[in-house]
């Protein structure tokens, strides 16, 4: 029995030393298990994607003044830019119509409107709410009209495939030169 004893002392610590070995397995594998779970569960509360959803944003420089409007009214999106006293200065809308470029002065006052609506495009300058410039082409042609500071048409003129017309209004709009 003596020649068994220390064979089964070796059997007795080797079977110890795999008991302890599976319990450290068993324990890794249930540390994985809950840290696999924990990423399932995380994955899952994380958006996909990273979209921000508002009706509208706005920048503002480091003294808190608004610089900068991103908004949606009335259907149609908007970039409007201020100056560092705050007044708009530029404008971006896309209306159903179209996209509509708009540049202001110091004063507010609209000066330059640029447009693409419906198959025309359309340049407009402008002084004291008063369309003084006006230029536009659409598939039958292009038009220029000159105003004078009242916002009365002075000068004409229309560019089409079959002609071309030139035309010198008075002040009252009667036609004082005009050229076929």
């Amino acid at each position: 029995m003596t020649a068994q004893a220390p064979e089964l002392a070796a059997v007795v610590a080797r079977l110890e030393k795999v008991e302890r070995q599976n319990r450290r397995l068993r324990g890794a594998g249930i540390a994985v298990l809950v840290l696999a779970v924990a990423g399932l569960l995380m994955g899952q509360a994380m958006p996909k994607a990273r979209i921000v959803e508002a009706e509208g944003f706005q920048l503002k420089d480091r003294g808190g003044m608004v610089r900068a409007e991103l908004v949606v009214d009335k259907d149609s999106p908007g970039l409007h830019l201020r100056d560092d006293n705050g007044k708009e200065r530029a404008k971006l809308d896309v209306t159903k119509d179209g996209p509509k470029l708009g540049l202001y002065d110091e004063d507010g006052q609209g000066r330059l409107w640029l447009t693409a609506l419906k198959g025309e495009a359309g340049l407009d300058l402008e002084d004291h709410g008063n369309t003084r410039v006006h230029l536009y082409t659409r598939a039958g042609g292009t038009w220029l009209v000159v105003s004078d500071e009242k916002g009365q048409g002075r000068a004409t003129l229309v560019v089409t495939k079959d002609r071309t017309w030139l035309a010198l209004l008075d002040e009252k709009g009667k036609t004082i030169w005009s050229a076929p």
